[in-house]
Protein backbone atom coordinates (compact mmCIF):
# COMPACT_ATOMS: atom_id res chain seq x y z
CA UNK A 1 0.00 0.00 0.00
CA UNK A 2 1.23 3.08 -0.82
CA UNK A 3 1.22 4.73 3.14
CA UNK A 4 3.43 1.40 3.61
CA UNK A 5 6.22 2.76 0.92
CA UNK A 6 6.10 6.33 2.14
CA UNK A 7 8.52 5.90 4.71
CA UNK A 8 10.93 3.81 2.21
CA UNK A 9 10.21 6.81 -0.25
CA UNK A 10 11.47 9.49 1.75
CA UNK A 11 14.58 7.16 2.68
CA UNK A 12 15.57 7.35 -0.87
CA UNK A 13 15.21 10.63 -1.48
CA UNK A 14 16.80 12.00 1.23
CA UNK A 15 19.82 9.56 0.52
CA UNK A 16 19.89 9.94 -3.12
CA UNK A 17 18.71 13.85 -2.76
CA UNK A 18 22.36 15.41 -3.02
CA UNK A 19 22.88 14.02 -6.16
CA UNK A 20 19.41 13.68 -7.83
CA UNK A 21 18.44 17.40 -6.43
CA UNK A 22 20.53 19.34 -4.61
CA UNK A 23 23.80 19.11 -6.43
CA UNK A 24 21.62 20.51 -10.09
CA UNK A 25 20.18 23.03 -8.16
CA UNK A 26 23.44 24.46 -6.66
CA UNK A 27 24.71 23.93 -10.27
CA UNK A 28 22.04 26.39 -11.51
CA UNK A 29 22.28 28.43 -8.85
CA UNK A 30 26.26 29.31 -9.24
CA UNK A 31 25.90 29.11 -13.15
CA UNK A 32 24.27 31.46 -13.87
CA UNK A 33 24.86 34.44 -12.15
CA UNK A 34 28.34 33.60 -12.75
CA UNK A 35 27.88 32.82 -16.57
CA UNK A 36 25.81 36.08 -16.54
CA UNK A 37 28.63 38.29 -14.91
CA UNK A 38 31.62 36.36 -17.19
CA UNK A 39 30.05 36.99 -20.34
CA UNK A 40 29.54 40.03 -19.73
CA UNK A 41 33.34 41.58 -18.69
CA UNK A 42 34.22 38.91 -21.83
CA UNK A 43 32.28 41.36 -24.38
CA UNK A 44 33.49 44.94 -22.60
CA UNK A 45 37.05 43.12 -22.84
CA UNK A 46 36.73 42.42 -26.18
CA UNK A 47 35.45 45.82 -27.03
CA UNK A 48 38.28 47.44 -25.05
CA UNK A 49 40.28 48.74 -28.24
CA UNK A 50 42.06 51.91 -27.99
CA UNK A 51 39.63 54.61 -29.20
CA UNK A 52 40.63 57.22 -32.06
CA UNK A 53 41.53 60.43 -31.43
CA UNK A 54 39.07 63.50 -31.30
CA UNK A 55 39.83 67.04 -33.31
CA UNK A 56 41.14 69.76 -31.33
CA UNK A 57 38.80 72.14 -29.46
CA UNK A 58 38.59 75.89 -30.00
CA UNK A 59 39.88 76.36 -26.61
CA UNK A 60 36.65 79.05 -25.73
CA UNK A 61 34.80 76.91 -23.26
CA UNK A 62 35.39 78.36 -19.08
CA UNK A 63 35.68 76.15 -16.32
CA UNK A 64 35.86 75.95 -12.64
CA UNK A 65 38.05 73.16 -11.33
CA UNK A 66 36.87 72.67 -7.70
CA UNK A 67 39.03 70.55 -5.32
CA UNK A 68 37.01 69.44 -2.39
CA UNK A 69 39.17 68.91 0.60
CA UNK A 70 38.80 68.17 4.02
CA UNK A 71 41.98 68.67 6.11
CA UNK A 72 44.44 68.03 3.09
CA UNK A 73 47.45 70.48 4.73
CA UNK A 74 49.56 67.70 3.11
CA UNK A 75 48.56 67.21 -0.12
CA UNK A 76 46.51 70.28 -1.41
CA UNK A 77 49.68 72.40 -2.73
CA UNK A 78 50.70 69.88 -5.14
CA UNK A 79 47.21 69.28 -6.65
CA UNK A 80 47.13 72.78 -7.30
CA UNK A 81 50.58 73.09 -8.91
CA UNK A 82 48.96 70.01 -11.02
CA UNK A 83 46.53 72.41 -11.74
CA UNK A 84 48.47 75.48 -12.97
CA UNK A 85 50.13 73.03 -15.37
CA UNK A 86 46.93 72.04 -17.17
CA UNK A 87 47.44 73.20 -21.12
CA UNK A 88 44.35 75.61 -21.34
CA UNK A 89 44.41 79.05 -21.95
CA UNK A 90 44.82 80.78 -17.94
CA UNK A 91 42.06 83.35 -18.27
CA UNK A 92 39.81 80.25 -18.83
CA UNK A 93 39.74 77.85 -15.70
CA UNK A 94 39.89 78.78 -12.07
CA UNK A 95 41.31 76.46 -9.25
CA UNK A 96 38.25 76.71 -6.82
CA UNK A 97 39.49 74.71 -3.15
CA UNK A 98 36.09 74.08 -0.89
CA UNK A 99 37.83 73.99 2.76
CA UNK A 100 34.69 71.93 3.89
CA UNK A 101 34.66 71.27 8.07
CA UNK A 102 38.68 71.66 7.84
CA UNK A 103 40.08 71.94 11.09
CA UNK A 104 43.83 72.14 9.68
CA UNK A 105 45.35 75.15 7.41
CA UNK A 106 44.29 73.24 4.57
CA UNK A 107 42.46 77.00 3.20
CA UNK A 108 45.93 79.15 4.01
CA UNK A 109 47.86 76.54 1.95
CA UNK A 110 45.28 76.67 -0.96
CA UNK A 111 45.40 80.50 -0.51
CA UNK A 112 49.09 81.33 -0.82
CA UNK A 113 49.60 78.50 -4.21
CA UNK A 114 47.09 80.62 -5.88
CA UNK A 115 43.73 78.87 -5.62
CA UNK A 116 40.86 80.37 -5.12
CA UNK A 117 39.15 79.44 -1.65
CA UNK A 118 35.59 78.96 -0.41
CA UNK A 119 35.83 77.86 3.38
CA UNK A 120 32.57 75.28 3.96
CA UNK A 121 31.27 74.91 8.29
CA UNK A 122 28.41 72.95 8.29
CA UNK A 123 28.13 69.95 11.49
CA UNK A 124 25.25 68.75 10.21
CA UNK A 125 25.70 67.70 6.85
CA UNK A 126 29.38 66.64 6.37
CA UNK A 127 30.64 64.50 3.53
CA UNK A 128 32.05 64.85 -0.05
CA UNK A 129 28.70 64.92 -1.94
CA UNK A 130 27.72 68.70 0.34
CA UNK A 131 30.90 70.16 -0.49
CA UNK A 132 30.34 69.42 -4.23
CA UNK A 133 27.09 70.56 -3.82
CA UNK A 134 28.07 73.86 -2.48
CA UNK A 135 30.36 74.27 -4.81
CA UNK A 136 28.70 74.17 -7.88
CA UNK A 137 25.85 76.53 -6.93
CA UNK A 138 28.22 79.11 -6.03
CA UNK A 139 29.85 78.66 -9.59
CA UNK A 140 26.23 78.71 -10.82
CA UNK A 141 25.95 81.44 -9.34
CA UNK A 142 28.86 83.53 -10.30
CA UNK A 143 27.67 82.76 -13.83
CA UNK A 144 31.09 82.51 -15.50
CA UNK A 145 31.89 78.97 -16.28
CA UNK A 146 30.27 76.64 -19.14
CA UNK A 147 31.17 73.74 -16.69
CA UNK A 148 32.55 72.59 -13.26
CA UNK A 149 35.50 70.00 -12.89
CA UNK A 150 36.08 67.94 -9.80
CA UNK A 151 39.79 66.51 -8.81
CA UNK A 152 40.49 64.56 -5.89
CA UNK A 153 42.81 66.70 -3.00
CA UNK A 154 45.58 64.03 -3.56
CA UNK A 155 45.14 63.79 -7.43
CA UNK A 156 47.68 64.56 -10.18
CA UNK A 157 46.01 65.20 -13.73
CA UNK A 158 47.13 65.03 -17.12
CA UNK A 159 47.87 68.71 -18.46
CA UNK A 160 45.79 67.33 -21.78
CA UNK A 161 42.42 67.38 -18.76
CA UNK A 162 39.96 70.41 -19.79
CA UNK A 163 41.22 70.11 -23.29
CA UNK A 164 39.74 66.24 -23.61
CA UNK A 165 36.67 67.81 -21.44
CA UNK A 166 36.00 70.67 -24.02
CA UNK A 167 36.62 68.20 -27.36
CA UNK A 168 33.78 66.61 -25.98
CA UNK A 169 31.33 69.14 -25.06
CA UNK A 170 32.04 70.68 -28.77
CA UNK A 171 30.68 67.58 -29.93
CA UNK A 172 27.29 68.03 -27.57
CA UNK A 173 27.98 65.52 -24.48
CA UNK A 174 27.25 67.48 -21.22
CA UNK A 175 29.09 64.97 -18.76
CA UNK A 176 32.50 63.56 -19.46
CA UNK A 177 34.73 61.43 -16.85
CA UNK A 178 38.63 61.00 -17.74
CA UNK A 179 40.73 57.97 -16.42
CA UNK A 180 40.87 57.42 -13.04
CA UNK A 181 44.04 55.76 -12.16
CA UNK A 182 46.83 55.21 -9.86
CA UNK A 183 49.60 57.85 -9.13
CA UNK A 184 51.89 55.82 -6.85
CA UNK A 185 51.18 51.88 -8.73
CA UNK A 186 55.18 50.64 -7.30
CA UNK A 187 54.25 52.01 -3.89
CA UNK A 188 53.64 47.92 -2.87
CA UNK A 189 51.64 45.06 -4.17
CA UNK A 190 48.14 46.44 -2.92
CA UNK A 191 48.64 49.38 -5.20
CA UNK A 192 49.72 47.28 -7.83
CA UNK A 193 46.63 45.16 -7.69
CA UNK A 194 44.45 48.06 -7.56
CA UNK A 195 46.28 49.39 -10.83
CA UNK A 196 45.37 46.47 -12.17
CA UNK A 197 42.13 46.34 -10.85
CA UNK A 198 41.13 49.96 -11.69
CA UNK A 199 42.60 49.71 -15.25
CA UNK A 200 40.09 46.84 -15.74
CA UNK A 201 37.17 48.85 -14.31
CA UNK A 202 37.82 51.72 -15.62
CA UNK A 203 39.73 51.53 -18.60
CA UNK A 204 38.05 48.08 -20.11
CA UNK A 205 34.43 49.17 -19.27
CA UNK A 206 34.66 52.78 -20.46
CA UNK A 207 36.10 52.06 -23.70
CA UNK A 208 33.50 49.43 -24.54
CA UNK A 209 30.91 51.34 -23.21
CA UNK A 210 32.39 54.98 -25.37
CA UNK A 211 32.49 52.30 -28.46
CA UNK A 212 28.93 51.60 -27.76
CA UNK A 213 27.41 55.11 -26.63
CA UNK A 214 26.36 53.94 -23.19
CA UNK A 215 27.53 55.80 -20.04
CA UNK A 216 30.88 55.01 -18.52
CA UNK A 217 29.56 56.94 -15.22
CA UNK A 218 31.53 59.34 -12.63
CA UNK A 219 34.17 57.64 -11.12
CA UNK A 220 34.61 60.61 -8.41
CA UNK A 221 37.28 61.88 -9.55
CA UNK A 222 38.59 63.71 -12.49
CA UNK A 223 35.16 64.33 -13.91
CA UNK A 224 33.05 66.88 -15.53
CA UNK A 225 29.74 68.16 -16.10
CA UNK A 226 28.16 71.48 -17.43
CA UNK A 227 25.99 73.97 -16.18
CA UNK A 228 23.25 73.41 -18.45
CA UNK A 229 22.99 69.78 -17.40
CA UNK A 230 23.54 70.86 -13.98
CA UNK A 231 20.21 72.89 -14.19
CA UNK A 232 18.27 69.78 -15.78
CA UNK A 233 19.77 67.57 -12.97
CA UNK A 234 21.00 69.49 -10.01
CA UNK A 235 23.14 67.56 -7.85
CA UNK A 236 21.90 65.69 -4.77
CA UNK A 237 24.42 62.88 -4.34
CA UNK A 238 25.34 62.11 -0.68
CA UNK A 239 25.81 58.92 -0.50
CA UNK A 240 29.08 56.79 0.41
CA UNK A 241 29.46 56.73 -3.24
CA UNK A 242 28.01 59.53 -3.98
CA UNK A 243 29.76 59.61 -7.92
CA UNK A 244 28.23 56.41 -8.37
CA UNK A 245 25.27 58.02 -7.42
CA UNK A 246 25.35 60.92 -9.23
CA UNK A 247 26.16 58.65 -12.46
CA UNK A 248 23.10 56.97 -12.32
CA UNK A 249 21.05 59.85 -12.12
CA UNK A 250 21.86 61.61 -14.77
CA UNK A 251 21.63 57.93 -16.79
CA UNK A 252 18.07 57.84 -15.27
CA UNK A 253 17.72 61.26 -16.79
CA UNK A 254 18.28 60.57 -19.72
CA UNK A 255 22.17 61.40 -20.09
CA UNK A 256 25.14 59.70 -20.76
CA UNK A 257 28.68 59.73 -19.42
CA UNK A 258 31.39 60.21 -22.01
CA UNK A 259 34.88 59.06 -21.95
CA UNK A 260 37.80 60.49 -22.07
CA UNK A 261 40.39 58.24 -22.55
CA UNK A 262 43.73 60.21 -23.23
CA UNK A 263 42.82 62.11 -20.06
CA UNK A 264 43.63 60.90 -16.98
CA UNK A 265 43.27 61.86 -12.75
CA UNK A 266 45.69 59.69 -10.89
CA UNK A 267 45.13 59.50 -7.08
CA UNK A 268 46.92 58.21 -4.44
CA UNK A 269 46.16 54.84 -3.20
CA UNK A 270 46.76 53.46 0.59
CA UNK A 271 49.87 50.99 1.31
CA UNK A 272 48.97 50.28 4.57
CA UNK A 273 45.83 47.22 5.91
CA UNK A 274 44.69 49.27 8.54
CA UNK A 275 43.72 52.35 6.07
CA UNK A 276 43.22 49.88 3.07
CA UNK A 277 40.64 48.50 5.21
CA UNK A 278 38.73 51.32 6.01
CA UNK A 279 38.57 52.46 2.12
CA UNK A 280 37.34 48.95 0.57
CA UNK A 281 34.71 49.28 3.40
CA UNK A 282 33.42 52.66 2.18
CA UNK A 283 33.64 51.55 -0.95
CA UNK A 284 31.94 48.60 -1.20
CA UNK A 285 29.11 49.06 1.40
CA UNK A 286 28.22 52.62 -0.56
CA UNK A 287 28.16 50.11 -3.85
CA UNK A 288 26.20 47.65 -1.92
CA UNK A 289 23.86 50.55 -0.75
CA UNK A 290 23.10 51.45 -4.21
CA UNK A 291 22.71 47.93 -5.60
CA UNK A 292 19.46 47.69 -3.78
CA UNK A 293 18.23 51.07 -4.19
CA UNK A 294 18.93 51.80 -7.69
CA UNK A 295 18.75 48.32 -9.35
CA UNK A 296 15.04 47.99 -10.16
CA UNK A 297 14.57 51.35 -10.79
CA UNK A 298 16.93 51.14 -13.30
CA UNK A 299 15.60 48.05 -14.55
CA UNK A 300 12.35 49.93 -15.22
CA UNK A 301 13.34 53.02 -17.25
CA UNK A 302 15.19 50.69 -19.11
CA UNK A 303 12.30 48.83 -19.90
CA UNK A 304 9.70 52.03 -19.91
CA UNK A 305 11.71 53.98 -22.19
CA UNK A 306 13.86 51.54 -24.10
CA UNK A 307 17.06 53.32 -22.75
CA UNK A 308 20.22 51.21 -23.39
CA UNK A 309 22.12 53.66 -21.46
CA UNK A 310 19.90 52.36 -17.91
CA UNK A 311 19.80 48.89 -18.82
CA UNK A 312 23.62 49.16 -18.80
CA UNK A 313 23.92 50.76 -15.42
CA UNK A 314 21.84 48.00 -13.86
CA UNK A 315 24.06 45.60 -15.56
CA UNK A 316 26.66 47.38 -13.52
CA UNK A 317 25.59 47.27 -10.72
CA UNK A 318 24.42 43.23 -10.82
CA UNK A 319 27.96 42.68 -12.16
CA UNK A 320 29.61 42.54 -8.56
CA UNK A 321 33.14 43.62 -7.55
CA UNK A 322 35.02 40.89 -9.52
CA UNK A 323 36.84 39.64 -6.41
CA UNK A 324 33.00 37.92 -5.89
CA UNK A 325 32.61 37.02 -9.00
CA UNK A 326 35.82 35.03 -9.37
CA UNK A 327 34.46 33.42 -6.04
CA UNK A 328 31.64 32.40 -7.97
CA UNK A 329 33.14 30.65 -10.72
CA UNK A 330 35.82 29.27 -8.46
CA UNK A 331 32.14 27.63 -6.42
CA UNK A 332 30.87 26.34 -9.77
CA UNK A 333 33.92 25.02 -10.98
CA UNK A 334 34.27 23.33 -7.69
CA UNK A 335 30.56 21.75 -7.37
CA UNK A 336 30.74 21.00 -11.47
CA UNK A 337 33.90 18.87 -10.80
CA UNK A 338 32.45 17.14 -8.24
CA UNK A 339 29.15 16.79 -9.77
CA UNK A 340 30.88 14.91 -13.10
CA UNK A 341 32.28 12.47 -10.57
CA UNK A 342 28.13 11.74 -9.86
CA UNK A 343 27.31 11.12 -13.25
CA UNK A 344 26.09 14.46 -14.31
CA UNK A 345 27.23 15.99 -17.55
CA UNK A 346 31.17 17.43 -17.75
CA UNK A 347 29.18 20.56 -19.19
CA UNK A 348 29.01 21.88 -16.36
CA UNK A 349 32.58 21.80 -15.63
CA UNK A 350 33.56 23.48 -19.21
CA UNK A 351 31.16 26.11 -18.57
CA UNK A 352 33.09 26.87 -15.16
CA UNK A 353 36.33 26.60 -17.22
CA UNK A 354 34.90 29.00 -19.88
CA UNK A 355 34.07 31.64 -17.15
CA UNK A 356 37.17 31.26 -15.51
CA UNK A 357 38.72 31.79 -18.93
CA UNK A 358 36.88 34.99 -19.56
CA UNK A 359 37.62 36.19 -16.16
CA UNK A 360 41.19 35.52 -16.69
CA UNK A 361 41.29 37.17 -20.17
CA UNK A 362 39.30 40.49 -18.42
CA UNK A 363 42.04 40.68 -15.85
CA UNK A 364 45.33 40.50 -18.22
CA UNK A 365 43.74 43.25 -20.33
CA UNK A 366 43.83 45.11 -17.21
CA UNK A 367 47.50 44.48 -16.10
CA UNK A 368 47.94 45.10 -19.95
CA UNK A 369 46.12 48.77 -19.55
CA UNK A 370 47.84 49.46 -16.10
CA UNK A 371 51.62 49.95 -16.54
CA UNK A 372 51.62 47.98 -13.46
CA UNK A 373 54.25 45.86 -15.79
CA UNK A 374 55.97 42.43 -14.84
CA UNK A 375 55.89 42.70 -11.04
CA UNK A 376 51.85 43.48 -11.14
CA UNK A 377 51.39 40.42 -12.80
CA UNK A 378 53.53 38.56 -10.71
CA UNK A 379 51.46 40.37 -7.70
CA UNK A 380 48.78 38.37 -9.14
CA UNK A 381 49.57 35.70 -7.47
CA UNK A 382 48.40 37.48 -4.31
CA UNK A 383 44.95 37.85 -5.60
CA UNK A 384 43.23 34.61 -3.45
CA UNK A 385 45.03 35.89 0.12
CA UNK A 386 43.38 39.49 -1.21
CA UNK A 387 39.96 37.52 -1.80
CA UNK A 388 40.83 36.25 2.20
CA UNK A 389 41.21 39.27 3.22
CA UNK A 390 38.32 40.93 1.41
CA UNK A 391 35.48 38.71 2.67
CA UNK A 392 37.24 39.39 6.32
CA UNK A 393 36.92 43.20 5.66
CA UNK A 394 33.41 43.19 4.36
CA UNK A 395 32.68 40.83 7.29
CA UNK A 396 32.71 43.48 9.69
CA UNK A 397 31.26 46.42 11.26
CA UNK A 398 29.25 49.21 9.31
CA UNK A 399 31.67 52.63 8.33
CA UNK A 400 30.04 55.98 9.37
CA UNK A 401 28.64 58.19 6.69
CA UNK A 402 30.95 61.14 7.78
CA UNK A 403 33.42 62.25 5.10
CA UNK A 404 36.79 60.22 6.87
CA UNK A 405 40.02 61.40 5.48
CA UNK A 406 42.17 58.94 4.04
CA UNK A 407 45.72 58.90 5.51
CA UNK A 408 47.67 59.73 3.18
CA UNK A 409 51.39 58.22 2.53
CA UNK A 410 53.48 61.23 3.45
CA UNK A 411 51.06 62.05 6.71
Amino acid sequence: MPLQRTPRTILNLFLKGPRRLILPAALWITAVPATAASAYLLLLTLLSARLPPRPSSERKLRFDVIVPAHNEHAVIANIIASLQQLDWPKDRYRIVVVADNCTDDTAAIATAAGAHVMQRVDQNERGKGYALKFAFAASRARQWADAVVVIDADAKASPNLLEAFAQRIEAGEQAVQAHYGVSNTDASWRTRLLSIAKASFHIVRSRARERLRLSCGIRGNGWCVTHALLEKVPYRAFSLTEDLEFGIELGMSGHRVAYADEAHADAEMVTGEKDARKQRQRWEQGRFQLVRQKTLPLLKRALLQHSAVCFDLALDLMVLPLSYVALNVAALVALAAVATTQGVSATWLWLGLGCGASLFLYTLRGWQLSGAGMRGLLDLARVPFFLIWKIAVMARGRHSKEWVRTNREGS
